[in-house]
């Protein structure tokens, strides 16, 4: 192969010493006394190495920004972070230093750059590609990832990593996880359109079905019930992925803290404060059981190879948020952390293969959708982005000339369809009675039946506007607020609730629950 390769390993190539984000790693490890096997086979195929790039601390964050060696510039957005950890590598392809670049995905830090830097990048299957040579971060989570401008070159070093023969298989059922995309804040790609009309201009593809992948994963994943009464009162199985983001965060902590623990309590480095406190709090965290946290991955694992079988591409947001801004004095929010972990948390636990599909930009951001195949199926979700992508292109170009962007339903049961005509009835009566506070609290009602969070906050915003002591409006934006990870908006609802009825049960709980969850 002809391209470039942007190096961003660690333990990489023989004679250097690993930095691993932080001066003082580097200054206390020896040279490393093998290239990382990952490097020689793309040597060996033909591949330049020019470089190494930079990262977030011990590859412990999902920024990109690195107080000691400097935030690499987003070329898209350069007042935006790039995201991480996998900052540089994903940098240097989008400023087209590069064809493409390697890096590594724990928890998110190679979709979420590629997301942010308006590129492809692709997250390995556990195991898939040898780690041999490459500094942990968490064994059970970390894979090899890469990134790239276009399918083509992305498909070409899968072909070499992977080291399987091409399988062209055609046909393919794209299952669009509706409840995901409702999490997604700002402006978003109509991802439901895309993918029905992408498929209706694919040979050997059936129609796009929807799922609310949250719910899925409850009914599938029988362990998670030991972690699910923090979030217990969250609708529509967003407190699932809650719970599973959860675990993905404790299992990488316990493991961080097996590999490099007892390094952070002699050496005592200096870190940047948003990685200091991940940082801490893996070095003092003890899980009760490690048993059940393993035990999640692998139930997740065979839920999401039931669901896909040998056809499925499971379609999701790659991330939820906009990225924020370079050197916020505000830092990291919680919220920000917290919703990027739940979207990338079904990929890291279950060690399936997926890919961040550049959409182009929209109001003035990079937008992505990611693709998800089952374990193994890494060159079978390699081939489908590569056949479907001019397509989708094209279709992206369509539907952004249109002034009406419609979404799809899918095949939904009669539950369903009771609270879509829910949400059509007092659509209805909005239109006789604009003023009815009424009306628009009954119908968020029906929007948080169907997990369209956004629509049902703005319905109870528009409500409380026109009636400032309808409590159940505050109750109701309280719970889409809580479902959209805005939790310090859901506390102050809910305790605006209270002032109104201050024995309100509901209420009380989701102040309590809220408070817990923010300190």
């Amino acid at each position: 192969m002809s391209e470039s390769l942007q190096i961003r390993l660690s333990n990489n190539p023989k004679g250097r010493i690993t930095g691993f984000g932080n001066p003082e790693w580097k200054k206390t490890h020896e040279e490393g006394e093998k290239t990382a096997l990952v490097i020689t086979n793309l040597l060996k195929k033909g591949a330049t190495c020019v470089g190494s790039t930079v990262l977030d601390e011990l590859s412990f964050g999902i920024t990109g920004e690195n107080v000691h060696y400097g935030t690499p510039n987003n070329p898209l957005t350069p007042h935006q972070i790039p995201g991480g950890s996998s900052s540089g590598s994903a940098v240097a392809v989008a400023a087209q230093l590069v064809d493409f670049a390697l890096g590594t995905d724990t928890i998110g830090c190679v979709r979420i750059p590629a997301s942010f830097c308006g590129i492809f990048g692709f997250r390995s299957s556990h195991g898939a590609v040898s780690m041999d040579g490459v500094l942990p971060n968490s064994q059970s989570l970390d894979t090899i990832g890469w990134f790239a401008r276009n399918p083509s070159v992305l498909c070409r070093v899968g072909h070499v990593l992977l080291q399987l023969k091409a399988e062209r298989r055609r046909s393919r059922r794209f299952v669009v996880a509706d409840d995901l995309f409702e999490l997604q804040k700002g402006p978003k790609p109509k991802a439901s359109s895309l993918i029905e009309k992408m498929t209706e201009n694919l040979s050997g593809c059936q129609s796009p079905k929807h799922i609310n992948i949250g719910q899925y994963i409850a009914s599938n994943v029988p362990s998670l019930k030991a972690f699910l009464e923090e979030y217990s009162k969250v609708q529509s199985g967003v407190g699932v992925l809650k719970a599973l983001s959860s675990v993905m965060v404790l299992l990488n902590r316990f493991e961080f803290k097996t590999n490099h623990g007892e390094w952070i309590t002699s050496v005592k480095p200096k870190l940047g404060a948003d990685v200091s406190g991940r940082v801490r709090a893996a070095i003092d965290s003890m899980p009760e059981n490690v048993k059940v946290l393993y035990k999640v991955r692998t139930e997740l694992r065979s839920a999401l190879q039931n669901l896909l079988k040998e056809d499925g591409i499971l379609v999701l947001p790659t991330v939820a948020d906009l990225p924020i801004k370079r050197n916020s004095t505000k830092g990291l929010s919680a919220e920000f952390y917290d919703s990027a972990l739940l979207l990338s948390s079904i990929s890291s636990m279950s060690g399936c293969c997926q890919v961040t599909v550049p959409l182009g930009e929209l109001d003035g951001f990079p937008t992505s959708i990611s693709f998800l195949a089952f374990h193994g199926a890494d060159m079978f979700l390699l081939d489908t982005v590569l056949d479907c992508y001019s397509t989708l292109q094209e279709q992206v170009r369509l539907l952004s000339e249109s002034k009406t962007l419609p979404e799809t339903n899918g095949d939904v049961d009669a539950s369903e369809l009771l609270k879509e005509k829910a949400v059509s009835y007092y659509s209805e009566a909005i239109k006789l009675n604009e003023i009815n506070s009424t009306y628009y609290s009954n119908r968020a009602a029906a929007y948080l039946e169907l997990g369209c969070f956004q629509k049902a906050e703005e319905d109870c915003t528009k409500a409380i506007s026109l009636d400032n002591k309808n409590v159940k409006a505050y109750l109701r934006r309280g719970t889409a607020r809580e479902s959209l990870l805005c939790n310090k908006e859901a506390a102050e609802d809910f305790r605006h609730a209270l002032v109104l009825e201050p024995h309100n049960k509901v209420a009380s709980v989701g102040e309590k629950r809220l408070k817990k969850l923010m300190s």
